[in-house]
């Protein structure tokens, strides 16, 4: 296994992934316990899968995730298993099962074993807890089925989901894709109170720079399968790095675009 740093929640060593061309071409990435951290890239730069790589739902054809100091790829299946339990992820347009109920879906955030520990009425309280945390009304939504619900209340379904877990770490996969400028708003204090009050690590993955940089305390951008800027949000913003520059300036993006090569 490659060691590990202190106080490092996840860390991403030389993680390379392509499909029918490279996506990833080395990430070393970092982000320490504790921490809100956002990456941030044009699309099709392999954010959504480095994020995937965490759990294994994409497996890196070279590297490894530590987690806490443990391997994700070259440890026991016991070891991933345990990972997994304390990693909450939120998806990319909530994923919700269409044929469940509210309730159902967010107790598909608890493994079987957590489930058999848990008595009828614990369980409910644990669903319960976790709408309410996501500013739903439990009894309001409780036996929906997601075709019954706004797009916002989707994401906070989700998002329930992800947390009824009780995690120790948050993956927030595009979270406001979708949203209005209000809920994307709403979504966003949401995923810092939810970090601040559950004293989660957060790494979120967004196309919402500005939303991203107040947020977070610290922030990466991928371009083109590699790191191409980490640090801390001031940093970002006083960047003089054309592609960098891009995303907090419009005026700026035209000629990132030439750069880039991109039509």
């Amino acid at each position: 296994m490659i060691s590990s740093s202190e106080n490092m929640a996840i860390e991403y060593k030389g993680i390379e992934k392509a499909f029918n061309s490279p996506v990833l071409s080395g990430i070393d990435l970092s982000v320490k316990s504790g921490e809100m951290f956002a990456l941030f890239g044009p699309s099709g730069t392999g954010k959504s899968v480095l994020l995937k790589t965490t759990l294994s739902l994409i497996v890196p054809d070279r590297g490894d995730v530590l987690i806490n100091g443990e391997s994700v790829y070259f440890g026991s299946q016991d070891t991933l298993t345990s990972i997994r339990e304390i990693i909450g992820y939120v998806f990319q347009y909530a994923a919700l099962f269409d044929s469940l109920s509210v309730a159902e879906n967010v107790e598909m955030g608890l493994s079987e074993a957590t489930i058999k520990k848990m008595g009828p009425e614990e369980l409910q309280e644990r669903i319960w807890e976790s709408l309410e945390l996501v500013n739903l009304d439990p009894g309001e939504v409780w036996a929906k089925f997601p075709a019954e619900l706004s797009g916002g209340m989707k994401k906070r379904v989700g998002i329930a989901r992800a947390i009824a877990g009780k995690p120790e770490i948050l993956l927030w996969d595009e979270p406001t894709t979708g949203l209005d400028p209000v809920n994307t708003a709403a979504i966003e204090r949401l995923i810092k109170r939810l970090s601040e009050e559950l004293h989660v690590t957060s790494l979120l993955v967004t196309h919402d720079v500005e939303g991203g940089l107040e947020m977070c305390d610290r922030v990466a951008m991928l371009e083109g399968g590699s790191l191409r800027f980490c640090g801390s949000p001031e940093e970002f913003r006083d960047s003089e790095d054309s592609v960098v520059k891009a995303f907090t300036d419009r005026r700026a993006a035209n000629a990132a675009l030439d750069i880039l090569d991109i039509r």
